[in-house]
């Protein structure tokens, strides 16, 4: 660890603010899409499936340069790695507010979005630097607050944007996420630390293509396969092709590292004891989300006489149903520092998963008046708190310092899986459970059923640190065995992680 980052920790506040703002405003941006589909369509005459490519292309960029930009950014190459991929971002928010007409204004806008999905991998680099220069309890309080402010950043974005496309329209909208970009990229520019002294990592060309493509591939069948049909042509070949292409990049990483180089992704480490159950939590924590927010924007806006269920509102209500989301999610993390600092960290992802599991059940229960759906909202944002601040924070202290972007943006990439999965299955459970009211519930309670077999596999775990140990430390004091690899005591502290 050099010692520049650690000094200038007593003093770190623009530091802490331009990484909460990287994390918060790289989410805004990524969330400049669902609120403008029906308006792009409109604006350049395409349908709205076509309009849909908004948000799909932003979810590939993020899922092909989340893992990329985690092995990029270690050593000394992490502060150019962060403020090249702003300014990709930024490029992409100038390119989506070109006034150009027609087919080619939006080609740019896709194009633009494409760029802006570039900033999701930037979360895992922030935690980073964040190990860098805390530590202790402090490192803890920060790593909480970074992971739950990607979740409040979505959940301020949708609203944001449907206000500021409503009174600016589209280029406004984009214009503003422009500004927030610039100001994060010069706050950063200014406060980042330099690890001059530490070796990056080489990366493994062969994987990320080989992840790449999988991603692509299997991302694309699983958004696109509501509108092309679940047994079309194109989900046929693609989904197979992505199953194939993630199992070679398995192989290729396995063999990677037992020939002593450096995988994209070291999946021995993203497996083992306490970080594997962080993993697990992170994809299905992640479909059960987008499962709840898909479902309530579809609640909000539906018809009830077309739909059989519904309240009948517009765009900007939908988005302000997630303000109480947002707004516990920030809440939730910071009960969930005082619960673990009395009970113990086991505890945080039961609770949290118990949380979203609760929301799903009152929302399939109760969703006929606006109130009951914010009520459900408001609890998934509790448990979103529980669950999204407490995976790095047990994740952190258990992987070696220079392991600590990609593990994290290897974590983030099942997340984002997760997100497409459960934004597509939530609909297509209503559909395959026969539509109506009763589609809509057993859909909602199909998905919280996956959070019953969640908690139980983490209660079942091995119990590991009790109340009373220490919070998560910097990277020297999780180090136990040579280079910087966490011991085995060292992965057995706080069993909410544990697996087996």
């Amino acid at each position: 660890m050099p010692p520049g980052p650690r000094r200038l920790a007593a003093g770190n506040g623009p530091l802490l603010v331009a990484l909460v703002l990287l994390a918060t405003v790289t989410a805004i941006v990524s969330s400049l899409g669902a609120p403008l589909v029906p308006a792009i369509a409109a604006q350049y005459d395409v349908p709205l499936s076509a309009a849909q490519w908004v948000l799909t292309a932003t979810l590939l960029a993020g899922a092909v340069s989340t893992p990329l930009l985690g092995r990029l950014g270690t050593g000394r190459l992490r502060r150019p790695v962060v403020l090249g991929a702003l300014v990709v971002v930024l490029a992409g928010t100038l390119l989506a507010t070109l006034p150009l007409p027609g087919p080619a204004g939006f080609v740019a806008v896709v194009a633009g979005r494409a760029l802006q999905g570039v900033g999701m991998g930037l979360v895992p680099l922030a935690l980073a630097v964040a190990r860098d220069v805390w530590e202790g309890e402090r490192l803890a309080s920060v790593v909480a607050l970074l992971s739950v402010s990607t979740v409040a950043g979505a959940g301020f974005g949708y609203p944001l944007t449907a206000v500021v496309a409503d009174h600016l329209g589209l280029t406004g909208a984009y214009l503003v996420g422009a500004v927030l970009v610039t100001v994060t990229l010069a706050l950063a520019w200014r406060t980042l630390p330099d690890r001059a002294g530490a070796p990056p990592h080489g990366v493994d060309g062969v994987g990320v293509l080989l992840l790449g493509l999988g991603m692509v591939s299997l991302l694309l069948a699983v958004s696109q396969g509501d509108r092309w049909g679940w047994t079309s042509y194109g989900v046929a070949v693609l989904a197979p092709v992505g199953v194939a292409l993630l199992g070679a990049w398995v192989a290729r990483s396995l063999g990677v590292a037992r020939a002593g180089g450096t995988p994209l992704v070291d999946l021995r480490l993203a497996t083992r004891p306490g970080v594997g159950a962080p993993n697990a939590v992170a994809f299905v924590a992640g479909v059960g989300m987008y499962g709840l927010l898909t479902l309530a924007v579809l609640v909000v806006q539906a018809d009830p006489a077309r739909s059989g269920y519904g309240l009948d509102l517009g765009v900007t209500a939908a988005g302000l149903v997630l303000v109480p989301y947002a707004l516990l999610s920030v809440s939730g993390s910071r009960v969930a520092r005082a619960v673990s600092r009395r009970w113990g960290e086991q505890v945080l992802l039961p609770l949290g998963c118990t949380g979203f599991g609760a929301a799903l059940v009152w929302m399939s229960l109760a969703h006929h008046s606006l109130w009951q759906v914010l009520g459900a909202m408001a609890l998934g944002g509790l448990g979103s708190g529980f669950t999204f601040s407490s995976l790095a924070v047990i994740l952190v202290p258990r992987v070696p310092a220079e392991e600590t972007s990609s593990a994290l943006a290897f974590n983030q990439l099942l997340r984002y899986l997760g997100f497409s999965v459960g934004s597509a299955l939530s609909v297509a459970l209503v559909d395959a459970y026969g539509a109506g009211e009763s589609g809509l519930r057993t859909a909602l309670l199909t998905l919280a059923g996956l959070y019953v077999v969640l908690v139980a596999g983490l209660l079942a775990r091995r119990p590991g640190r009790r109340r009373g140990t220490s919070a998560p430390t910097s990277a020297p004091a999780a180090r136990g065995g040579p280079g910087g690899t966490p011991t085995a005591d060292a992965d057995q502290e706080g069993g909410g992680a544990r697996t087996g």
